[in-house]
């Protein structure tokens, strides 16, 4: 072979070997009916070590071009050149290529490990099935008709539902708007999605909340958007550190992500004061405000929330909601509340990716927030979600005692927890997997080293005990 990998270049060699043995391939240098070089060979006269062989024939095999026959040695794949002389496309290229950034490697194989295994779920921020309202939504599936279209909606949202959440934000979150500045969206998500797609350009700088849920999202890498962070203390971000990024770094958004009512993930609670400090900058200098309030009907004092969206008089805040953390995160339901022409841009852009939302969903959500059982729930949620609170603050103090700092959270579902001894965070998560619980390491979620999250909403208080406990045990024996 006179072909010799470039150790100087960037890419890996066996990346190189890969793209070689491709082109040969096509080309013909290397023909169907010989078997290629076998792994130790091909090491030996590359002078490269066999292990990058076998990764290089592992993914030839994995797109398709190679086989590999014990005591035939490895072979073209006789499938690439069919009858029709078309090839297989080499899947992982393209996989590689794509702009839309993947998710960061912890926060896949948490999901696949939740949805996979039988495991302590103290990672997914989402309700537990008997928290749902199911009696509420099988009612109104069963007894009511069904009003409306199952045709494209408006594109904005179906106009029932929208005024719906006109009335349903007066009334629980203090906020005056209309239909016509409301945009319905597949759940929050897809909201901050909009947001950053259609409102913001590659290279605007930004700032979020350090910790915060939006610390490593994808979606600011993959539009090219610059985060400077804002750092959360036990009464939330510092509206004197904001200005200052704003004066270093020309900000030209604001994200409270995930919000300023009991804050993802250290559930704190911004104050009001801060709350205005926040709002008069916005307003001096001109900065948006994206609110995501999830949260805010989930206070354990009963004491009422204001949002920065009720305070805001010149419509400076972009306000995001949804069902998910406190009705079914199935149902997909999440809307923005702002001025009437970002939301017809932002719901334009939506209606490219999904022609709109699903009309029934849509209803039923109407029907639900309009009716008595939505009170009535609220209620029930709050009250479960108070005991699960309580029972994992009990079972960290009792199985970790004072290896573990945190503080108690008065709303919401998380709770932010420092962990006194020093330890390898992916090794403390293998671990943990392997005694059957899962949670959220601290380092997916902001800057600071030592921390760990833990959602009580996802598991009954018989778990919560158990998964802390595991946990404990996975941290002493490292």
């Amino acid at each position: 072979m006179d072909w010799k990998p470039d150790r100087n270049a960037k890419k890996a060699i066996y990346k190189q070997l890969v793209e070689y043995i491709e082109h040969g391939i096509a080309n013909g240098t290397f023909p169907p009916d010989k078997p290629l070089p076998s792994e130790r060979s091909l090491a030996k006269e590359l002078n490269v070590n066999r292990s990058t062989i076998v990764a290089e024939y592992d993914e030839l095999e994995s797109n398709g071009l190679i086989q590999r026959n014990r005591g035939s040695g490895t072979m073209i794949s006789k499938d690439i050149w069919g009858i029709t002389k078309k090839r297989i496309p080499i899947w992982n290229r393209y996989i590689e290529a794509g702009t839309f950034l993947p998710n960061l490697l912890v926060t896949q194989r948490i999901r696949k490990e939740a949805v996979e295994h039988k495991l302590i779920n103290l990672a997914s921020g989402e309700l537990s099935e008997d928290l749902f309202p199911m009696d509420s939504l099988r009612n109104i599936t069963s007894t009511r008709s069904f009003i409306g279209s199952l045709g494209y909606d408006h594109p904005q949202g179906n106009s029932i539902l929208r005024e719906t959440i006109t009335k349903h934000v007066k009334i629980f979150r203090k906020i005056d708007t209309n239909a016509s500045s409301i945009l319905i969206t597949s759940g929050a998500q897809q909201a901050l999605h909009l947001v950053v797609q259609c409102l913001l350009k590659p290279g605007d700088a930004v700032a979020i909340e350090d910790p915060s849920y939006s610390y490593n999202l994808p979606i600011f890498k993959t539009a090219g958007i610059k985060p400077y962070y804002l750092t959360v203390d036990k009464d939330g971000i510092n509206p004197e550190d904001l200005l200052d990024l704003y004066k270093k770094h020309r900000i030209k958004m604001i994200f409270l992500n995930l919000n300023p009512s009991f804050q993802n993930p250290t559930g704190t609670l911004l104050r009001e004061k801060k709350r205005k400090a926040i709002l008069d900058i916005s307003s001096e200098h001109g900065i948006p405000v994206v609110e995501d309030d999830p949260y805010s009907l989930t206070s354990f004092t009963g004491e009422v929330v204001t949002t920065l969206k009720s305070m805001d008089t010149h419509g400076n805040v972009l306000y995001i909601s949804s069902l998910s953390k406190i009705v079914a995160s199935g149902l997909r339901i999440g809307w923005i509340i702002g001025p009437k022409p970002v939301i017809e841009r932002l719901s334009d852009a939506k209606q490219q990716i999904d022609f709109g939302h699903a009309s029934f969903t849509q209803w039923i959500a109407s029907d639900f927030l309009e009716s008595e059982s939505f009170h009535l729930h609220i209620k029930r949620l709050v009250k479960e979600l108070e005991k699960r609170r309580d029972q994992i603050v009990t079972s960290l103090n009792f199985f970790l005692g004072n290896r573990v700092e945190f503080a108690v959270p008065i709303g919401g579902i998380h709770i932010w927890c420092k962990l006194k001894k020093e330890f390898n965070e992916t090794q403390l998560l293998e671990e943990s997997i392997k005694k059957g619980v899962i949670y959220v390491p601290g380092s997916t979620m902001g800057s600071k080293k030592g921390y760990v999250r833990f959602t009580f909403a996802r598991e009954d208080e018989e778990s919560i005990n158990e998964g802390i406990k595991r946990f404990a045990e996975t941290l002493n024996s490292l």
